[in-house]
């Protein structure tokens, strides 16, 4: 009997011993939360990627597409403790491969780590602190050496002259950014195109006019093609005018999160300008916690 009791203790205390070194195998896990506030929803193909930065390289912490905050993420403790910055990006959905191993261009938010805790912003994206710029409302591409008397069918982005001139006050936007121009149709935002030069036409011209090219400032002229619930010619006085700062490739086609500028358009025409005012309040910020 004294026997049996014996094995009994040796057999629980190999087991115990095996448990106990199985747990010493086992990584430990900690809990990494996101506040954000300002992002919006991406589209259908699009995901967001949190990621810490360990020693010099990304790890990621998972994608979400919720935009409802607080949320947390299991990571490994020992990696989140050596985390020194956090990175929120733009991912396409089912990302393979060596892509999926670190954040593409498309870096939204950022911040290093004081302590236990990371003031993300989109400082990373640019400096907008100081966003201006104006636009004048006219119709280059409908004229033939002389103005129509329709210049309030198109919008331009610049100061009006011979020729027209850049005054965006804007940074230079790393590679996976770009900004768009909009007017707010009827229906919703209608592109002017997309642009990453200032004092050159944009990517986009299908709405405008064919008699003449348009002007060395990107905008555009509306009337031809209108989008499902307009009515071209567009007349965009009284109308708000934005400038945002879209992902490339981009998510959607309606306008992304970020608009540093917005402004309303007024009766007269150019040689008038019409002032954007500064809009930071759309620039997503937030907090993440460890």
């Amino acid at each position: 009997m004294i026997k049996k009791m014996i094995l009994v203790a040796l057999t629980l205390g190999f087991f115990a011993t095996s448990c106990s070194d199985d747990d010493d195998n086992t990584p430990s896990i900690a809990t990494l939360n996101l506040d954000l506030n300002g992002l919006e929803a991406l589209g259908n193909d699009y995901v967001y990627e949190g990621w810490i930065i360990v020693d010099g390289a990304p790890i990621s912490t998972g994608v979400f597409t919720s935009v409802t905050f607080p949320q947390s993420f299991i990571v490994d403790a020992a990696q989140l403790d050596a985390a020194t910055k956090f990175v929120l990006s733009i991912e396409p959905v089912g990302e393979t491969g060596a892509a999926a191993l670190a954040p593409a261009d498309t870096k939204v938010l950022a911040g290093d780590f004081s302590g236990d805790t990371a003031n993300v912003n989109t400082g990373i994206v640019g400096d907008f602190s100081s966003a201006a710029g104006a636009f004048f409302l006219r119709t280059p591409t409908d004229e033939t050496g002389m103005n129509n008397g329709n210049d309030q069918y198109g919008v331009w982005f610049g100061t009006p002259g011979a020729p027209p001139t850049s005054n965006f006050v804007l940074p230079t936007l790393p590679a996976g950014w770009a900004y768009e121009g909009w007017v707010v149709g009827e229906n919703g935002p209608i592109t002017t195109g997309t642009f990453n030069v200032f004092n050159m036409a944009d990517d986009f011209d299908g709405f405008s006019e064919t008699s003449q090219p348009g002007p060395p400032v990107p905008g555009e002229d509306f009337f031809l093609n209108a989008p499902s619930g307009e009515t071209f010619p567009l007349d965009v006085r009284g109308r708000t005018v934005v400038i945002s700062v879209e992902p490339v490739p981009d998510d959607s086609p309606a306008p992304f999160a970020m608009k540093p500028l917005v402004g309303t358009a007024g009766q007269e025409t150019a040689p008038a300008v019409h002032a954007f005012g500064e809009n930071l309040k759309s620039l997503p910020t937030g907090k993440v916690t460890r």
